[in-house]
Parts: C-alpha cells; structure tokens; sequence
C-alpha cells in the first residue's frame, strides 16, 4: 500500500472516530431521542427521533465543507487553504475554551423541531470545523494532477467527497447516539444519565484545538 493510500485510510478512520465521538457526546442530541421514547413509550419514537437529529448534524457538516470544495479549484491556493482551515479550527477552539456559554438562541429552538436543533448545536459547537481538515487532507491524498485539470472537473470530484464524508461521519455518529440512547431507554433508565451525566464541552474545546495544531504541524512539515 502507497503512502498516499495509507494515509487515506487513516483520515477516513479519524472520519468514523470523530462521529462516534460526536455520537457518544450528549450535548449532539441522543438524550432527546431518550426522551421521545419515554414520552410515547415506544423505541420507534426513539428512532423517529434520531433521524432528524441525524439530518440535522449532517446539513450542519455540509455547510462548513461545500465552501472549501469551492476554494480547492484554486489548485495554487491548496496550503494557504489548509493552513487557514486549521487556523480557523485553533482559534474557535479555543473561543470555545474561553467562553463556555452556549448562544441564547439555541434556549429559543423548541425540542419538537430537532433537525434545526441538532443544526444549530452543530455549527455552535464547530462539529464541521473538527472534519475540515480531515476533508481537505482526503482532497490532497487523491493522487490526481490537478494542474492540468479543469477547475469543474475538480470541484465536482471533491463535492461528491465532501458529500461523502459528512455522510460517513454522520452515520458513524448515527449508531454511536442511537446506541447510547437504546440502552438508556430499554435497560439503563434516566437514573443512570443523571448519575453518571458527563459534560463533553472542555473536551470538545481542546479537540478542536489538538486536531487543528496537528493539521496545521502536518502541513507545514510537508511543504
């Protein structure tokens, strides 16, 4: 196996980790697909949930990766690019670290519309900004010469991987979320959630900055 595809491989794993990492953190929505099945008292309400939490999380990625796939076509940009991405990621990381406080118009989202709830949690929590430079990773891995390609041809290629990765990222956090959730509804019950209730935001905030330091390290070191 290449180096090119070794290292594909792992950003895809770090696609799959980071969604069941954001699966696993309550903050992302499963204790309200808990609540949806305890509410009718039926799993199928716990799915029926799920799914536009689902929804919801995977827009939220979409939103921060199609821009950069339009940046990409600017093959002479591409490290300046990265390096911004990682950047970005650093610094609102560590915004994240500083002002703990979540945006008093997520207090305003009603619990009946999750999609747009689980949206929100995911942009002000910068979940598609943890994935950027993981994409934009798989984008200079594809072995394609993109100097003599049309700028179309590359866009179209690194939307469907955007496409893609949010997909991959989400399903991953999809089984992670709905897992957690089963087991509290069917055998666990809320006693356990509030007993053992942990708070991911501290640790999310220093993700944020660890992925951003390593991406922005990688980069420089292979130029």
């Amino acid at each position: 196996m290449s180096e090119a595809s070794t290292g594909a491989v792992w950003l895809w794993l770090a696609i799959i980790a980071s969604g069941l990492y954001h699966g696993i953190n309550p903050g992302m929505g499963w204790p309200l697909a808990v609540s949806a099945g305890l509410m009718e008292k039926s799993p199928r309400a716990l799915a029926g949930a799920l799914l536009p939490l689902s929804a919801g999380h995977l827009a939220a990625m979409l939103l921060v990766l199609l821009p950069f796939t339009l940046l990409i076509a600017l093959v002479e940009w591409q490290r300046p690019i990265q390096v911004v991405a990682a950047l970005i990621l650093i610094g609102f990381g560590l915004i994240r670290l500083v002002e703990r406080r979540h945006p008093r118009a997520l207090a305003r989202i009603p619990p009946t519309k999750l999609a747009l709830w689980s949206f929100a949690v995911a942009i002000a929590h910068g979940a598609g900004l943890m994935l950027l430079p993981i994409y934009l990773g798989l984008c200079a891995t594809s072995g394609t010469d993109r100097g003599h390609e049309a700028a179309a041809t590359v866009i179209n290629q690194n939307l469907t991987l955007a496409l893609l990765v949010a997909l991959i990222h989400t399903i991953a956090m999809l089984i992670a979320g709905g897992l957690l959730a089963f087991l509290v509804y069917r055998y666990l019950g809320l006693k356990f959630v509030a007993r053992s209730w942990f708070n991911l935001d501290t640790v999310w905030a220093v993700s944020l900055v660890v992925v951003g330091a390593v991406a922005l390290a990688v980069n420089l070191m292979s130029r």
